[in-house]
């Protein structure tokens, strides 16, 4: 049986919360924000172990208590320039310790709030697949194209459209190969590396819970979610 283990990136500046350390360690509950996007993941019994990707000059990391996890957590200082070169470089490192067809789920440090049967759904739905494939939600809200100056251009149809989320689970190799033949600036998630490849990554069912850090506003509502 394959193994999986779970790889976070996080060597980015998250430079639209306009704070003055990087977003992966601001405070959400009195803890770093991947401190909760790492405690999801070793919490499940299936994954092996978490690898976080942290830049090379991370001085954040080490100020803060993650004995917790000491039986999963791997910490490497290999971050790149983007999130695909981080999990690429990643990947690098996992080299020996995962076999191609073992599993890989990328998570977003700045998801802290990924519940336990989201999680179980992409694992059990994916065992078996081919490709592999993500989390996601179909898309609720209208969609407006819009001008340079924010003038509404038309609206767009949300049929068969759904938002991408993370853990994004795929074999080791085939993901490896993916993001190092993948077209520089073209690839915002691993899915859409796979899809260069002229793959169809499968959609699991996310949750709604499971939201994105991207502005301050967004810490205020993950604590309420988390409390919850």
């Amino acid at each position: 049986m394959p193994n999986h283990y779970a790889l976070i990136p996080a060597a980015g500046s998250g430079s639209r919360m306009g704070a003055e350390i990087p977003k992966q360690y601001q405070l959400l509950a009195g803890k770093p924000l991947l401190y909760h996007a790492i405690h999801r993941l070793c919490a499940h019994p299936a994954i092996q172990q978490v690898l976080v990707v942290l830049a090379a000059g991370d001085d954040f990391f080490k100020q803060h208590d993650w004995t917790a996890f000491a039986n999963k957590l791997l910490p490497v200082y290999c971050g790149g320039a983007t999130r695909s070169a981080s999990v690429y470089n990643g990947l690098v490192a996992a080299h020996d310790i995962a076999d191609e067809d073992d599993w890989i789920l990328v998570h977003d440090a700045a998801r802290p709030c990924l519940d336990k049967p989201a999680l179980g759904r992409l694992i059990s739905e994916l065992s078996g697949d081919d490709v592999g494939g993500l989390l996601a939600i179909p898309i609720a809200d209208t969609l407006k194209r819009v001008t340079a100056d924010q003038r509404v251009l038309s609206t767009e149809s949300r049929d068969q459209l759904w938002q991408a989320q993370t853990p994004q689970m795929f074999r080791y190799r085939l993901l490896f190969e993916a993001l190092r033949a993948a077209k520089p600036g073209t690839v915002t998630d691993e899915a859409g590396a796979i899809e260069q490849l002229g793959l169809k990554p499968r959609v699991v069912m996310g949750s709604t819970r499971n939201l994105k850090v991207t502005y301050p506003d967004d810490l205020a509502m993950s604590e309420i979610l988390l409390k919850t």
